[in-house]
């Protein structure tokens, strides 16, 4: 079969195409080539005229009765739908995208803890281990940045913590600046003169240990997303806080935070690392409420003796 008719080969300069040309990081590459493996799995299918309107409905229904979210199965179908973009430019003959429209999404879909929540959330870690330290570290970090999970994670070990802010590398390879609060300057500073080994990273993976053992756990190299998910939800377990917590939803917090005290929406979107300021506007959704809530609080008050 030649190279044009080659759906696997062609899935492989897409990559390469998004990796090299385009400039994406070899994280956004890693994501796009489970997505679109996951497409071919599903349709058995060798050539690019296989695709057909039909077959990525069938595929989408798949999709949503694998109870994915619905946030989610939209990064499956973004991919497919930029794979097919990628098609259309090579004129290799195949569905044509905009024949693909995305799921709209509840704009309620996405959470923010409570603020007393959050707070509880933030002082739960109290112990003077260097698990403890670590994850106090962490919650400070995330609520005082924003920063997405594979940021955190990719975060190297030497801060200039008195001057209180860094450069991040986020999606698309685009640099922004962050800013560390007081507290989580004092917290990350508590953590690293816990440590005593030589990585390189901010926040590192830790060995079980046995309970009640006095032994400290052993380094185990860069954190893990999956590590800091259960550090997160252990956490808010401990803080009494009945529903599930994700490490996102601090980055939610930090943005609500940032609007409900008086934050322009560019200098948020900038913040967060945002391309399109589409994407920030979700959070003004997300206020509402409580803009609402103080409204009915404080206007008016002279009117009602």
């Amino acid at each position: 079969m030649g190279l044009m008719s080659n759906l696997k080969e062609l899935v492989q300069d897409y990559l390469n195409y998004l990796e090299i040309e385009k400039g994406r990081s070899p994280r956004t590459r890693e994501n796009y080539e489970h997505y679109l493996a996951d497409f071919m799995a599903y349709a058995k299918i060798s050539s690019p005229k296989d695709i057909t309107d039909r077959l990525v409905r069938e595929y989408r229904l798949n999709l949503a009765r694998r109870d994915i979210k619905k946030i989610s199965q939209n990064y499956y179908t973004i991919a497919l739908r930029n794979f097919l973009k990628y098609l259309a430019r090579r004129d290799v003959v195949s569905l044509q995208p905009d024949k693909i429209e995305l799921a709209k999404v509840s704009r309620a879909q996405i959470e923010i803890l409570e603020y007393q929540d959050l707070e509880r959330l933030l002082q739960a870690p109290q112990g003077g281990d260097l698990r403890s330290l670590r994850d106090k570290a962490i919650l400070e970090m995330l609520f005082s940045t924003g920063l997405r999970l594979a940021e955190l994670c990719s975060l190297e070990r030497y801060l200039n913590l008195e001057r209180g802010e860094f450069t991040v590398r986020g999606k698309g390879d685009k640099l922004r600046v962050v800013f560390l609060s007081d507290r989580a300057k004092k917290a990350i500073k508590q953590y690293l003169d816990k440590r005593t080994d030589a990585e390189p990273y901010l926040f590192v993976s830790l060995s079980k240990i046995a309970k009640g053992s006095k032994k400290e756990p052993k380094v185990l190299g860069r954190i893990t997303p999956r590590a800091v998910e259960r550090a997160v939800e252990h956490w808010s377990k401990v803080a009494g806080i009945p529903k599930h917590i994700h490490p996102h939803q601090l980055r939610h917090s930090f943005a609500t935070d940032l609007l409900m005290n008086g934050a322009d929406l560019r200098s948020v979107q900038e913040l967060l690392g945002h391309a399109n300021i589409s994407t920030t506007q979700i959070y003004t959704h997300l206020t509402n409420k409580e803009l609402k809530e103080i409204h009915e609080a404080f206007h008016g008050q002279r009117r009602k003796k």
